[in-house]
Formats: structure tokens, C-alpha cells, sequence
């Protein structure tokens, strides 16, 4: 497939601002995200008509996002005390971000995964088939997953709260890697759904702020 695949935000605006900034991605209809080192050979052209097609920047595999699923981003400038030259610690600290909203709206334990990278390496090729640093789970499902660009002006951590089990993916995938399906089962606790949206994205941004705040359409 050689088409070019339009990245999901522009990221060299963004990265010029000084403004730290907290995101939210709305979506019209079904949309795959493929991580920054990607490509759309990875996925079935039969299986692309009704859908859009995006790239982000940061690490990971591919996400399937669905109307009604929550996409969160922060822009944390080198400038924002938030901001850290550890990796891990600016995953873990989005991810206790969410852990505390979370906590705050539904019922049931919410942890954020504090070791490395965990998984099989042939599953990466859709993003909640592991777990890594800053990751959430409720009662042992993943929940929320993190992943970050880093340039030396700032940081972009993106997040995901998927409201349905990512398994959606393997309907886009060329092909599927032995165990894949039955890794991506173990995904997304019921408790998500049914949550109050607009409690949430209050919550979070309360939690981790203050933010300049952006509500981003994706209708095409």
C-alpha cells in the first residue's frame, strides 16, 4: 500500500506553543491510529473503505478508536514543572492522573502498571496487547493505555480509554499473530461504560491541570 497516511494532529505547530495544553479527540467514525513506525502494510486494504486512516507520533502499535471511546492528550513544554526527562516517570505520571479520576467515578480498584514494557514482542502490532509504564488497569484489565512523543521542546503523552474491547483491530490487521486474538480478550473493563463522559474529562483535567483545554473533531 503506498498512499500517504495524514498525521492525526500537526504536531510541528504544536510543538512550538508554550502553552501547556490538554487535549480531547472526538470522533464521527471509526478511525485507526497507527503508531509512528507504522505502516499501512500492516493492514488489510479490503477492510479500509469505511474507515479513517491516521498516524500518530510516539511509539506503540496500531489503536482502533470508535465513536464514544476517549482519546486524552497533554502537551507538557520543557518550560511546565510537569515535565520530565524520564520517560517513564512522564508515563507514570498520566497514568496517576487517570488512576485518581478514575477512582473518582466508578467503583473497583484502579492501578497503573510501574514496571517496563511487558508482552509478546509479535502482539505489539496493536497497542493494548501489552502493558507498559503508566498504563491503567481496573481489577487487573487494561483500561486506559499511554504512549509518548518527546522532542526537546516538550513532551506529547497520548492516552486511550477504548469503551469496547480492542479486538476490533484484528478486522484491519493483514495478518494476525498467533495468540493475538486471546491477548486483546483480556482487555477493557466493564465498568467503563456508561461512564459520565463529561465528569471524567473534568476530573482529569482538575487532576493533572491547569491546562489550556482543546476539543479536537476528527470527521474525516
Amino acid at each position: 500500500m503506498s498512499r500517504d497516511v495524514d498525521e492525526l494532529y500537526d504536531y510541528d505547530h504544536i510543538r512550538q506553543s508554550l502553552e501547556p495544553t490538554m487535549f480531547a479527540l472526538r470522533l464521527a467514525r471509526t478511525t485507526l491510529v497507527l503508531g509512528s513506525s507504522q505502516t499501512l502494510d500492516v493492514l488489510d486494504p479490503t477492510a479500509l473503505e469505511n474507515v479513517t486512516v491516521r498516524r500518530r507520533r510516539g511509539g506503540g502499535g496500531l489503536v482502533v478508536l470508535q465513536p464514544g471511546d476517549l482519546w486524552i492528550d497533554w502537551w507538557i513544554p520543557s518550560s511546565d514543572d510537569r515535565w520530565s526527562s524520564d520517560l517513564h516517570t512522564s508515563s507514570r505520571r498520566a497514568g496517576g492522573w487517570w488512576r485518581d479520576s478514575l477512582s473518582d467515578v466508578i467503583d473497583g480498584p484502579v492501578s497503573v502498571h510501574e514496571g517496563s514494557l511487558e508482552g509478546d514482542p509479535a502482539h505489539r502490532v496493536v497497542c493494548f496487547a501489552g502493558r507498559g509504564p503508566g498504563e491503567v488497569f481496573i481489577e487487573g484489565r487494561k483500561t486506559v493505555g499511554v504512549t509518548q512523543w518527546r522532542v526537546r521542546e516538550g513532551i506529547f503523552v497520548s492516552t486511550v480509554m477504548p469503551m469496547e474491547p480492542p479486538s476490533a483491530a484484528l478486522a484491519f490487521l493483514a495478518q494476525v499473530p498467533d495468540g493475538l486474538a486471546a491477548a486483546l480478550d483480556t482487555y477493557v473493563s466493564p465498568r467503563v461504560r456508561g461512564l459520565n463522559r463529561s465528569r471524567l474529562l473534568d476530573r482529569l483535567g482538575s487532576v493533572s491541570g491547569p491546562w489550556q483545554s482543546r476539543s479536537l473533531p476528527l470527521d474525516a
